[in-house]
């Protein structure tokens, strides 16, 4: 790598004519440029230009071995141009994961308006829950809800993730509205299993947590999964308005407790550090915060 850097400069002085012609072209000083090519001539073994006091010229070797370099730099000109083109405009292919509810219900239906304004970029996109090495896996960006983040990625935040005490006003009509979280002891609770202690809701109250033991007929480890039973009537559930934020909208759900449930998560963007992040990563994760707006449209009545 560092003779084509001595290359370059030895095409810069031939087709220059001079070592201080090329010094101004290249930003460096005469002695810098004539000690590149000096040192190109001793690595080759071969003298490249005569020099004298008033003329330089190229030997009969050097006047071949230039017609090389030329291609050489040509060709380092066009690999700058091309990854600045990339790193410019979003092109080629990203690859993305994300969380099975938030990336099936919010990513992948705005992929169609994202890949519209993108026309020379594709995604790859993979739906999962499981724990991924964005390094070892070759992604790009992924997208996570989450409470603690590896060291190893930059996150942007892009939304809070609010969660509901909610069931159908139906259910609340037969078993009253809980005024204070102790009253969910006379409720069937609906728990999410991944979410910690089971059996054992924990809420924020003016005196501090509150943990909270709870009951029910159904444990599930998938909150889309929850909220079509809680939909059902079967009884209430904590639940992120991502998921049911229509519902509460619409009135199908309704939410009780709300000043006791802190944002404890939020949903991320991940990728690797890099001095240059490139456009398509940019362009995506702008999207996204574009998308989903400074309130979520999911949490907006």
């Amino acid at each position: 790598m560092k003779d084509l850097n001595l290359m370059a400069i030895y095409a810069h002085v031939v087709a220059s004519g001079s070592f201080s012609a090329a010094a101004l072209r290249l930003g460096t000083s005469r002695s810098a440029v004539s000690k590149a090519v000096a040192k190109l001539e001793h690595s080759l073994g071969v003298r490249l230009l005569h020099r004298s006091t008033r003329h330089l010229s190229v030997t009969e070797v050097g006047a071949v071995f230039v017609e090389h370099c030329n291609r050489i730099v040509d060709e380092m000109v066009q690999a700058e141009q091309v990854a600045s083109s990339l790193h410019a405009q979003p092109r080629g292919t990203l690859r993305v994961a994300a969380s099975v509810a938030f990336g099936t219900l919010h990513v992948a239906p705005a992929l169609a308006d994202f890949l519209g304004r993108y026309p020379d970029l594709d995604v790859d996109m993979t739906i999962s829950d499981r724990s991924i090495d964005i390094a070892e896996e070759g992604y790009d960006v992924i997208v996570r809800v989450a409470s603690e983040l590896p060291l190893s990625v930059v996150a942007r935040q892009l939304a809070p993730v609010r969660r509901k005490l909610c069931a159908t006003p139906e259910y609340f009509a037969r078993h009253g509205l809980p005024r204070i979280p102790q009253d969910l002891s006379r409720h069937n609770c609906l728990d999410y299993t991944h979410s910690g202690e089971r059996g054992l809701w924990r809420f924020t109250g003016p005196e501090g947590e509150i943990a909270v033991p709870v009951a029910g007929r159904l444990r599930i480890n998938d909150d889309e999964a929850l909220s079509q039973a809680v939909l059902g009537g079967l009884g209430l559930a904590l639940l992120p308005t991502f998921i049911i934020g229509r519902d509460l909208q619409a009135g199908r759900l309704c939410a009780a407790l709300s000043e006791y449930i802190p944002v404890e998560r939020h949903v991320y963007a991940l990728y690797l550090p890099t001095r240059h992040l490139p456009a398509k990563v940019r362009t995506f994760i702008d999207f996204l915060l574009e998308h989903i707006g400074p309130e979520p449209y999911w949490d907006v009545e």
